[in-house]
């Protein structure tokens, strides 16, 4: 089956080189001027993922038009400019695995809405999971969740087209759990972040991790995520991973907001996108619709909006009252 990659970020360059490490052909997108042509002159993407001589077997072009010929196209641009990407294909593989993390914010949407709307007659799968894109390019193991809304019948044409000796992915069904986890992580990954910048210790950022969770988990569920989805590679897995270490393009940014940093200078002067900085405001409005406690994510959409400073916001988070643990908030 062909398969093409649609964005050739630091993710998507990684997976079109995992891709093609059994020797297949990958096709990649790319749709800053010049990158394609470097890509396919020099294998290199010095943008984006600089140390990584890339396969042979990778073609990139800056044509949208090209992937629309795939069997399989692994969606990878940043998650607000996902739903515009989509619209400017002319036509749609049979299936679309989505592997961007965050909720649109204009709308409101999860990734696997915004690609129905704009492909409906393609099969949506969803692939997550704790992945930074400079092992995965340099081939050390990973493992990922790959959910699949078609069911088995579509992991049985997915998985061995998807499957290689280091990138195994394990089945679920649950796009709702899936696109929840890689979402949510993102914004507790910029709470850990500003608990490192701050210098709180590493039994603050464990209790971080444990609480946000715990929010992660109530969100989920109350949009029919499964319990087991978000214990699983696609939620605590990738939250685990993204909270411990500077690798995380969210981890990154909330330590620098710990360290005094503005959001504004700091998101203006990034090439790469932390999407958790996009994600939190909406998912805290979202929340509240839902009626789900969700304090730590507020307390991030609070700091990235300027409500607060970082000092303050752990104080306040502090302060909270005393409750048993299985409580929400």
């Amino acid at each position: 089956m062909s398969i093409g990659v649609v964005g050739a970020g630091a993710w998507g360059t990684a997976l079109a080189q995992m891709l093609a490490s059994d020797g297949r052909k990958v096709l990649l997108w790319a749709f800053e001027d010049g990158l394609a042509q470097a890509i396919n002159q020099a294998r290199l993407n010095a943008l984006y993922l600089p140390d990584a001589v890339l396969s042979p077997q990778i073609e990139a072009t800056p044509h949208l038009a090209d992937l629309a010929t795939c069997d399989i196209a692994l969606i990878v641009t940043p998650a607000q400019h996902m739903g515009r990407v989509l619209e400017d294909m002319p036509g749609f593989p049979r299936d679309l695995v989505l592997c961007s993390k965050g909720i649109e914010a204009t709308s409101g949407r999860m990734m696997h809405e915004v690609a129905k709307a704009a492909a409906p007659g393609s099969e949506i799968a969803v692939l997550s999971g704790p992945t930074f894109a400079h092992e995965v390019a340099a081939g050390l193991p990973t493992a990922v969740t790959l959910a699949c809304a078609g069911g088995e019948a579509q992991w049985q044409r997915l998985a061995p087209a998807i499957a290689r000796e280091t990138l195994r992915p394990y089945y679920s069904d649950d796009v709702i759990g899936a696109e929840v986890g890689g979402a949510v992580k993102n914004v507790l990954a910029i709470a850990c972040g500003v608990v490192d910048g701050l210098k709180l210790g590493q039994n603050a950022r464990n209790a971080l991790i444990t609480r946000g969770f715990a929010e992660m988990l109530r969100y989920g569920t109350a949009l029919g995520a499964r319990p087991e989805t978000l214990n699983g590679l696609c939620g605590l897995g990738d939250l685990v991973l993204t909270c411990s270490s500077v690798s995380s393009r969210n981890f990154s940014l909330g330590k620098a907001l710990g360290e005094g940093g503005k959001a504004a200078a700091l998101l203006a002067d990034r090439r790469t996108v932390a999407e958790g900085a996009f994600t939190a405001p909406v998912l805290r409005k979202l929340a509240a619709r839902q009626g789900v406690a969700m304090p730590i994510v507020e307390a991030v959409s609070r700091l990235l909006e300027g409500e607060a400073s970082a000092q303050d916001i752990v104080r306040e988070l502090l302060a909270r009252p005393l409750k048993a643990e299985g409580e929400p908030g």
